[in-house]
């Protein structure tokens, strides 16, 4: 049986991808930060599944000792400060757990076995101020943000570790992958709420900021099997995983709207306080070398994603009405 260790595993991303896993065969285990509230509830239906590991990504012994007592074969680090906008609040704390937490679960590899497989969550917030498009593995980065800053660093340590010590370390850069596990903070999931809120009678108005910017939109479960898979492969590498296809915030709303009979214009409204310091206009992937080499397609179109997180939203509003 082989054995995972997932960073961030109690976020979208890692929930998903311990479901995976699991399907696959794997012993599981979740390396999670303490906290004073615990926040499982995106893994309450495999918690008994899996082995869960209280350690911090800015204490290094605390991760060598996980690592050393999980013995892993592969650890997908997924653990991050995720959010762009809290990244210029708190920019120094991104940094330290973004990028040098990385170098840490390098460095922990290191020391421990060298032949673990090493997954580095990396982000499309990395090409920021785009150099072309679509965006490929050889794009050069232009982050605008200090989690695309510390996302970048990431990115680079991981190759350097994989060409210094020989690691197994591979990149996977994803673009905006959601799902109806999606944190509250991101626009999509403030857009989906909101609609089912607003049919449901709850609130009458959306606020949100740059409506012109533009994303490459996939399905979080898609992008775990593409996370899998960049490890299954031969060698060490970097991939783009994306869906190709580019969306505005504007049509992200007209597609959560109209699913519920809506007409979005009549509810959204725009507030400076949601526009960034240094806005990134659009992203959209070019992820042919994970089709060609790792045989990954995304499965969830954009239009099926949006309703099938409003429906999910009107659910969770409805049980609610009930308490």
């Amino acid at each position: 049986m082989k054995k995972a260790l997932i960073t961030g595993i109690t976020g979208q991303d890692g929930s998903y991808l311990a479901e995976f896993l699991l399907e696959k065969g794997y012993k599981v285990f979740g390396m999670y930060r303490r906290a004073s509230t615990e926040t499982f509830e995106r893994i309450n239906h495999i918690k008994n599944k899996i082995t869960l590991i209280s350690a911090d990504l800015t204490d290094l012994s605390s991760i060598i000792n996980t690592i050393k007592d999980t013995q892993p074969d592969e650890i997908y680090h997924l653990g991050a400060q995720s959010f762009v906008p809290a990244s210029w609040s708190q920019p120094l704390l991104t940094a330290e757990i973004t990028a040098l937490g990385t170098t840490r679960m390098l460095e922990a590899i290191k020391i421990v076995n060298p032949k673990i497989k090493f997954y580095q969550a990396g982000s499309s917030e990395m090409f920021g101020k785009v150099q072309e498009t679509p965006q490929t593995e050889t794009t050069p980065f232009y982050p605008r943000s200090p989690y695309g800053v510390s996302k970048v660093y990431a990115h680079w340590i991981t190759k350097n570790y994989r060409e210094s010590f020989n690691l197994f370390a591979a990149n996977g850069i994803l673009f905006n992958h959601e799902s109806p596990r999606r944190g509250k903070q991101f626009v999509t999931k403030k857009v989906t709420e909101s609609v089912a809120k607003i049919k449901l009678g709850l609130q009458t108005d959306l606020f949100l900021g740059n409506l012109d910017a533009k994303r490459d939109w996939g399905f979080a479960g898609d992008y775990a099997e593409a996370m899998w898979l960049i490890l299954q492969h031969d060698e060490p590498d970097d991939f783009i995983i994306s869906t190709g296809e580019m969306h505005s915030v504007k049509e992200l709303c007209q597609a959560a709207f109209e699913h519920v009979g809506l007409n979005w214009e009549d509810h959204v409204k725009i507030d400076k306080k949601f526009l960034r310091p240094a806005e990134v206009d659009l992203l959209v992937g070019d992820s042919t070398k994970a089709k060609n080499v790792l045989k990954w397609e995304p499965k969830v179109k954009f239009k099926e994603l949006i309703q099938k997180m409003v429906d999910e939203d009107l659910k969770t509003q409805e049980l609610l009405m009930k308490k």
